[in-house]
C-alpha cells in the first residue's frame, strides 16, 4: 500500500515537473516583436516631441513608462519564461502605443511630411524576413544572415535610444544607411 502511494506521488511529481518545464522556455519571436514595438514607441515619442504633438511632460511620462517596460523585458529575456509573461509585456507595449497615438491625435498641429522612421523600417524589414521564412522564398543561410544583420541594427538602435536618450543625426543616418543596405540585399535575393 505504501509503495503504491509513493509511486503515485512520484509519478504526479514527475508529471508536474515535466509540464512545468514544457511551458517555461525562450520565445525568440516574442523578443523580436517586443524589441520592434519598443523601437516604434521610442520613435513616436521622439517625433511627437519634435513636432509639438507631445509636450515635454507627456514625453517624459511615456519615456518613464517605456523604461519600466524595457526593464521588465530585459529581465524576461534573460530567463526562461512562459508565453503568458510575454503576452502581458506585449499588451503593456500595445497600451502604451495607443496612449501615445491618442495624445498625438488630441493635439492640433500642422502635419509636416516626415521621412520614414527607422523604427518603422526595422519593423517592415522584420515582417519581410518573417514572410520570406513562412513562404520559403529565401535560402536558409541567406535568411540567417539577413536576420542577424537586422538584429544587430535593432540592437544598436535600442542601445542608442535607451533611457530616454534620442539618437544623434549621425547615429540615425548610420542606422538608415545600414537599413538601406539590408533592404537592397533583400530586394536582390527575390
Amino acid at each position: 500500500m505504501k509503495k503504491a502511494i509513493l509511486l503515485t506521488v512520484l509519478m504526479s511529481f514527475g508529471l508536474a515537473l515535466f509540464l512545468g518545464c514544457a511551458t517555461m522556455q525562450t520565445w525568440p519571436d516574442n523578443e523580436r516583436s517586443a524589441e520592434s514595438k519598443m523601437v516604434v514607441i521610442q520613435d513616436k515619442i521622439g517625433d511627437g516631441l519634435k513636432t509639438g504633438a507631445l509636450t515635454p511632460d507627456q514625453s517624459q511620462m511615456y519615456l518613464t513608462t517605456l523604461k519600466a517596460i524595457r526593464t521588465d523585458y530585459t529581465e524576461l529575456r534573460d530567463k526562461r519564461g512562459s508565453q503568458k509573461d510575454w503576452e502581458s509585456l506585449q499588451g503593456r507595449l500595445d497600451v502604451l502605443g495607443k496612449e501615445i497615438d491618442k495624445a498625438e491625435a488630441r493635439t492640433t498641429r500642422i502635419e509636416q511630411p516626415r521621412n520614414t522612421r527607422n523604427g518603422d523600417r526595422i519593423v517592415a524589414l522584420q515582417k519581410r524576413l518573417d514572410d520570406g521564412r513562412t513562404n520559403g522564398r529565401s535560402l536558409s543561410t541567406e535568411r540567417r544572415d539577413y536576420q542577424s544583420r537586422l538584429d544587430s541594427i535593432r540592437s544598436d538602435y535600442l542601445r542608442m535610444t535607451t533611457g530616454g536618450r534620442y539618437a544623434t543625426q549621425e547615429e540615425r543616418t548610420d542606422i538608415s544607411s545600414r537599413l538601406d543596405s539590408l533592404e537592397k540585399d533583400l530586394n536582390r535575393s527575390r
